[in-house]
């Protein structure tokens, strides 16, 4: 297969599948968000001779128009990220984009997420959640986004920087705080921890930033509120020739309701 997408490690890096471990041995070449850390990967796995090109968020459009005549011409190309999926809060999305729309075939080899590790290891398991990537930076936006998630009756996962954490928190707190969170860090790691409590609690218990890798699970909101009258009103306002995100952010602000909510839902 001329590109296969390859799951690493999320922490341990011995939580790598025998799939991956084979077609980084047998690519044409390795691209990676960071060069050092697949090498460390190779390295512990006895792989060596792999020829490794950086693919990360800041050279990932140039690389793409680089590579895609390479995996049109037959090259077999392994990409990787620093850990999990690659395309998942991650570099990779554009190459994969790229290569389908050339009709370049291109497999997924699955492996560890922090996601479903942190749902599970927080007690949030649940058939249903929600995924937001990295939290947004800012008072605002943070609390814009608490805002959305407050009907959201099922649990969300996101990143967060150590550094961010403590304020992320205190945001969290400010708006929700009997709702239940779990602050799961190095996942997978030597010194992983888990910390559970409402959102107050597990603030105060970050008061600074932690070291490490964070994935924060928020527990299921309060039940999901009628949007039906807050899309009508969206839906009159667009009739009369107001664009629909601006009626989307109009009526978000009048009734509380998620602004991108409204705006999907009214497409």
């Amino acid at each position: 297969m001329p590109l296969a997408v390859c799951a690493t490690p999320i922490g341990n890096l011995d939580d790598v599948t025998l799939r991956v471990l084979e077609e980084l041995r047998s690519a044409d070449f390795i691209l990676c968000e960071d060069t050092r850390h697949t090498r460390v990967l190779l390295g512990r796995h006895g792989i060596s001779g792999a020829k490794l090109l950086s693919y990360h968020e800041h050279n990932e459009a140039k690389r793409t128009a680089e590579l895609l005549p390479r995996l049109l011409a037959g090259e077999h190309a392994a990409l990787v990220s620093d850990a999990g999926m690659p395309g998942i809060s991650d570099p990779g999305a554009r190459l994969v984009e790229a290569a389908l729309e050339h009709g370049v075939q291109v497999t997924v080899l699955p492996g560890p997420t922090a996601v479903d590790t942190a749902l599970v290891a927080g007690g949030f398991a649940a058939d249903r959640y929600q995924f937001v990537g990295f939290l947004p930076r800012g008072a605002d936006a943070l609390a814009a986004l608490w805002s959305e998630l407050a009907g959201w009756a099922h649990p969300v996962v996101a990143f967060e920087s150590a550094q961010r954490l403590p304020a992320t928190l205190r945001s969290l707190a400010a708006a929700q705080p009997e709702r239940k969170v779990a602050v799961c860090r190095e996942l997978t790691k030597k010194f992983e921890e888990v910390v559970r409590g409402s959102a107050a609690e597990v603030a105060s218990r970050f008061a600074e930033p932690p070291k490490g890798e964070i994935t924060l699970v928020l527990g299921p909101g309060g039940e999901e509120p009628d949007l039906d009258p807050a899309l009508e009103a969206v839906a009159e306002l667009v009739a009369a020739g107001v664009p629909r995100r601006q009626a989307a952010d109009v009526v978000s602000r009048l009734t509380g309701a998620g602004r991108n909510e409204l705006y999907r839902r009214t497409l």
